[in-house]
């Protein structure tokens, strides 16, 4: 079983290099696709880029164009939603994202080829089992990971904009005025998100629209409520300012809940831990003297 160590450690560290080297070209690809847009750049420029994203990243995205017809309907649309959820829509569309995940699929076979004349015969289905779930999976679960570490970023920087935006509102700025002055203070994802809804904002996309737009791409309980606040106020009429106050509010209502429940449910996770692992080394420590007297002294009648 040692002797299977160290090519399936190569195998899976060459597995896993190939899906970060064509992931890496696709995100830089459609950095600099945005850039070349904004700033028109020479042929000399876009001929600087490495392999990678001359060729590989077009390549994935036409082999994700191809594979998107065999996917069910509406994949598509429910990949870049999540995409965006995580931050890497558009650097990664759904093509590069369909891609991406079949690359993984394929060198997880070429992972299983590699090590199918080495393996012994009964572990081969489970090396091929584990080799396919990893490929699978792995893409889809990175993603998951992104997306719950970038929600808990958004709530956490939540209640110090809407702090900021109190001030700035009751100073006398504009709602937009004082979001401005939130994304010129505050970076961060939601600082950009912000940005990006004022720059739709500018381009005539309605207040309202917008900020739908931005709960679509967070999709973070506490943000949506906010949103919904806002646009409410603006139907109705209410003051921004008191409507910001309320909401502050309440966001650091949620916020104690939220630390108090996690302290709560503490105890409960140290139970297992206490009981398998902590409490019968103390056993051991407390009571193994103990019985070896006890022994000890049977013996000696």
């Amino acid at each position: 079983m040692e002797t299977l160590l160290f090519p399936a450690a190569a195998v899976g560290v060459s597995t896993l290099a190939l899906g970060i080297y064509v992931g890496l070209g696709v995100v830089r690809s459609g950095e600099r696709s945005g850039s070349r847009l904004a700033s028109l750049q020479s042929r000399e420029e876009l001929l600087a880029a490495n392999f990678n994203e001359r060729a590989v990243a077009p390549l994935a995205g036409k082999v994700g164009r191809f594979l998107l017809r065999f996917t069910p309907l509406g994949w598509a649309q429910r990949a870049e939603a999540r995409l965006a959820i995580a931050g890497w829509y558009p650097r990664i569309d759904g093509n590069s994202w369909a891609a991406i995940r079949v690359v993984a699929v394929v060198a997880a076979l070429i992972g299983w080829v590699v090590l199918q004349g080495i393996l012994p015969p009964g572990q081969k289905l489970l090396i091929l089992g584990l080799i396919i779930v990893a490929g699978v999976l792995g893409p889809e679960s990175m993603l998951t990971r992104k997306i719950n570490e970038r929600k808990e970023l958004i709530a956490r920087e939540l209640p110090d904009v809407i702090d900021l935006l109190v001030i700035s509102v009751e100073a006398g700025l504009g709602f937009e005025a004082a979001l401005g002055r939130v994304v010129q203070n505050v970076p961060g994802e939601l600082g950009n998100e912000f940005a990006r809804m004022l720059q739709e904002t500018r381009v005539g996309v309605s207040r309202n629209q917008a900020m739908k737009s931005l709960a679509d791409r967070t999709d973070v309980d506490e943000l949506n409520s906010f949103i919904l606040s806002i646009n409410q106020a603006d139907q109705f009429g209410v003051s921004v300012a008191r409507m910001l106050r309320v909401q502050a509010d309440e966001i650091r209502v949620r916020r104690r809940q939220k630390i108090q429940e996690k302290a709560f449910a503490a105890p409960v996770k140290m139970t297992f831990p206490l009981v398998l692992c902590i409490f019968p080394a103390i056993f051991v420590v407390l009571l193994a003297p103990a019985a070896m007297q006890i022994v000890d002294s049977l013996s000696s009648l």
